[in-house]
């Protein structure tokens, strides 16, 4: 396997997100995130590692050059709301545009396409007190925040991701991740609406706002079931609610499909969130669909009425597996079931990997660290990706998670994925992982 193997317009790229890396948290006009009342309030392993995290504010210029001499080709980052517009509605903080047009240009001058993502979890404080996305009105001030962006970065940024993974934003709502732990049932699924509503609402800014030729995408965490039996009743049933609740309901309005209302009868809290008018609204074709696979989960049998089983990363057997630092494990061909499963969703006609990776349980030793998990990782799932391009599955790209260590949200600094090792004892000093060294003699080939 051959990087050329993939073709000359196959995009490589790495993934980062805006909270995870930037620190900088209270500076040049930038006012609190969710995230960052989270970290000041104990929720994050480690306290408030996230103000330094790993320094990119001051550190870009570095670590986009580093990116660079690994053979890297596009750089994924997300923008900051709370840093854009403060307080979610404004007025612009030019201090804080500043910074993504510098980091925009440093990605340019050096080769590499910036791939921006308007929503990478960290919503501003004030729009969380005001309800968040529980509240209707964050729709539109969402799509002003996208026409915000679209204005001050289209001329240069030919790639957009309008939200990561609203499936793990539901799953943060459900066990009240920014309020009283709990379950938050109800609370979730009528946020799961707005969230459709915002996204397609912001792909249409982005649509009129932007220059012809732009690519407007979103991303959806995938995790597949494994093992699936199609012929036992009760994993069938299981099967149907787990999907139409973690995969389903972000993607098939989108696409034109509707909700999938008679999978499991936990959708009528989600009903009651659903004008009419709604439906009309929330349709868009997007350009490509970004596919973010690490693991598949297992159902365990549970009596949850309308879910009938819980997902879990932990088998029931004990099969000896490759497992990341927080409990993910390897399983490889899920990636293949995923990509076949969604080349023909609605919602998109390309599809785009923008994020893959494994946290492994690194160690830094006279300089280096050898990695060799990750590199069997990263190996055997981009064999399938070039499995699936040969046999016609329309696969453009492939971003690794993440370019560095970074802030894992509630699991802080101990989960370590980066190709880039950060020593936060040496002022976060800067190593390349055996990994990073594999992937720049890969993309030279």
């Amino acid at each position: 396997m051959k990087a050329s193997d993939f073709g000359e317009n196959f995009t490589w790229g790495v993934a980062s997100a805006a909270f995870q890396v930037e620190g900088a948290w209270n500076i040049d006009g930038k006012a609190p995130s969710v995230w960052d009342a989270a970290a000041h309030r104990g929720r994050i392993e480690g306290g408030p590692v996230s103000d330094q995290a790993i320094d990119f504010y001051h550190r870009y210029a570095e670590d986009i050059a580093l990116i660079a001499s690994l053979g890297f080709k596009a750089k994924r980052l997300s923008l900051s709301w709370p840093r854009i517009l403060g307080n979610g509605a404004g007025p612009q903080n030019a201090k804080g545009i500043d910074f993504y047009n510098r980091v925009i240009d440093c990605c340019l001058e050096h080769g590499i396409e910036p791939w921006v993502t308007l929503f990478h979890w960290d919503l501003p404080l004030e729009l969380q007190r005001s309800g968040g996305f529980a509240n209707r009105a964050i729709v539109d001030l969402f799509a002003d925040y996208a026409t915000v962006c679209a204005r001050a970065f289209g001329d240069r940024v030919k790639h957009w991701m309008v939200f990561n993974e609203p499936n793990s934003v539901a799953g943060h709502l459900l066990i009240g991740a920014h309020e009283r732990w709990g379950f938050h049932v109800r609370k979730m699924l009528r946020s799961v609406h707005h969230m459709n509503l915002a996204i397609a609402e912001a792909a249409r800014r982005l649509r009129r706002d932007l220059p012809a030729g732009a690519r407007i995408g979103t991303t959806i965490a995938t995790m597949p079931l494994h093992p699936f039996d199609p012929t036992d009743a009760w994993r069938q049933r299981a099967q149907a609610a787990y999907d139409a609740v973690f995969h389903r309901i972000f993607v098939d309005p989108l696409g034109g499909l509707g909700y999938p209302w008679e999978a499991t009868p936990l959708l009528r809290f989600l009903r009651s969130a659903v004008a009419d008018a709604d439906y009309d609204r929330l349709p868009f074709r997007f350009d490509f669909l970004g596919i973010q696979y690490y693991s598949p989960v297992h159902i365990h049998r549970a009596p949850i009425p309308g879910l009938w089983g819980v997902p879990s990363f932990w088998m029931n057997d004990a099969k000896p597996v490759v497992r990341c630092e927080v409990g993910w494990y390897a399983n490889p061909p899920g990636l293949t079931r995923t990509l076949e499963r969604y080349a023909t969703h609605p919602i998109a006609d390309r599809l785009v990997i923008t994020e893959n990776g494994i946290g492994v349980y690194d160690e830094l030793r006279d300089g280096c660290v050898h990695d060799e998990i990750r590199i069997w990782y990263y190996r055997k799932h981009l064999e399938l990706t070039l499995d699936a391009i040969r046999n016609g599955l329309p696969v453009d790209g492939y971003f690794c998670w993440s370019y560095a260590d970074n802030v894992e949200w509630l699991f802080g600094l101990r989960p370590r994925l980066g190709l880039v090792y950060i020593d936060y004892e040496d002022g976060s000093k800067r190593y390349l992982k055996d990994s990073a060294l594999w992937f720049r003699d890969f993309l030279r080939q």
